[in-house]
């Protein structure tokens, strides 16, 4: 399998279909969250990430909120450690930049904390659970001259 990918970071509009087809993959069938936790109608308020492979198809997403926060990042098992999931995160920082948001937070399943600690976020608080999972608050300030 090829290890080449692309992400662009678009509306609800042109995301939907292919995000809906990962977070269904990753968090509806593989990590069972109820479906009903899995959608909400922050979606159509947000900018999307989409990496596709080669062939066109959606191997992962994210989400940037209005509020500065980045959510739903999920990445199809097979492309997971290939530089899928860093290259979603940053784009999602580089839009949240553009907006003039000064930093951004997530809530990172503490399985992946680490992941996001490479990238700059520190986690703020204490574990909680969301949707039977584990997670941790993470935060990372952005400043002009910082690049992911």
């Amino acid at each position: 399998m090829s290890s080449s990918f692309e992400v662009r970071v678009v509306d609800w509009d042109t995301a939907h279909a292919d995000a809906r087809s990962v977070r269904e993959t990753v968090f509806v069938v593989e990590q069972r969250v109820p479906i009903e936790l899995e959608w909400d109608d922050l979606d159509a308020v947000c900018d999307h990430a989409i990496a596709r492979d080669a062939a066109g198809r959606a191997v992962g997403t994210g989400r940037l909120l209005p509020d500065a926060r980045i959510g739903r990042m999920a990445v199809l098992p097979e492309w997971r450690r290939r530089g899928v999931g860093a290259a979603i995160l940053n784009a999602l920082v580089e839009r949240a930049r553009q907006r003039g948001m000064r930093r951004v937070a997530l809530h990172a399943q503490t399985h992946a904390a680490g992941f996001y600690a490479k990238y700059g976020f520190a986690p703020d608080g204490e574990v909680f659970i969301e949707a039977d999972i584990p997670h941790v608050t993470m935060t990372r300030t952005l400043s002009d001259g910082d690049r992911s």
